[in-house]
């Protein structure tokens, strides 16, 4: 691949030099497969098949819209990120309207590196740092459940709790907070990775572990001294 030119930022033709001739084979799909869709010219005008979806451009579009920026950057697969949530542990019981301390394990990200979503909302590719792995940011995300054994999936529209983790790892550990706690209840915690235009992480290979971590915990009053003090909010 030649070096960029000095107006590939702004040039609205494409360089022959990054076409993926992949991109025009549809993968001769095996049994429970199904062929994929191919391009000569990178997809760039591929959202013209969808000609009642706006553009997303920048603004979140919660009525639906199509995307033409490109993936971006990927990572080796060594430098694959991944997640884990150090405190509270799985099936923790915690006091409710608490404040409540969540701190998380990251490797393999540069954190810290959000875009404002307002604005900038899957609107970049994804980039790498000069180690060569994903910048972006990690959030957590609180969900309350009718039980542990609850086995029905969630509205993504309803949550509890919807946080960005702002900071540097301190020796690869994040810290966040609950201020307020949360009211008596079972809750799915998640952490969850992305890019810094909010998107979903990209990797190199589709076969990997997961790439957020999620715990249960219960949180309700226990012993009569908990119970009093919990009758006060």
């Amino acid at each position: 691949m030649s070096s960029p030119s000095a107006d590939s930022t702004t040039s609205l033709t494409l360089n022959s030099t990054i076409v993926a001739s992949g991109f025009a084979s549809d993968g001769s799909p095996a049994t429970g497969q199904v062929p994929s869709l191919t391009s000569t010219n990178n997809f760039i005008n591929f959202c013209l098949t969808y000609p009642n979806l706006p553009n997303t451009n920048g603004s979140q579009v919660t009525t639906g819209s199509c995307n033409s920026a490109p993936m971006g950057a990927i990572p080796s697969i060594q430098n694959i990120p991944s997640v884990k949530i150090i405190s509270p542990k799985y099936g923790d019981t915690v006091q409710p309207n608490t404040e409540l301390q969540v701190s998380f394990a990251v490797q393999n990200m540069e954190v810290g590196a959000p875009v404002d979503p307002q604005v900038n909302y899957l609107s970049a590719p994804q980039q790498l740092n000069n180690q060569g792995v994903i910048k972006g940011s990690a959030f957590m995300v609180v969900e309350e459940l009718s039980s542990l054994t609850d086995t029905q999936p969630g509205n993504p529209q309803t949550f509890s709790l919807f946080q960005g983790i702002q900071g540097a790892p301190v020796n690869g550990v994040l810290q966040g907070r609950i201020t307020n706690g949360l009211p008596s209840g079972v809750y799915r915690l998640t952490m969850q990775l992305r890019a810094s235009n909010r998107q979903p992480l990209l990797v190199s290979t589709p076969e990997h572990g997961s790439l957020g971590d999620m715990v249960y915990v219960r949180v309700y009053c226990w012993g009569r001294q908990q119970r009093r003090f919990c009758r006060k909010f």
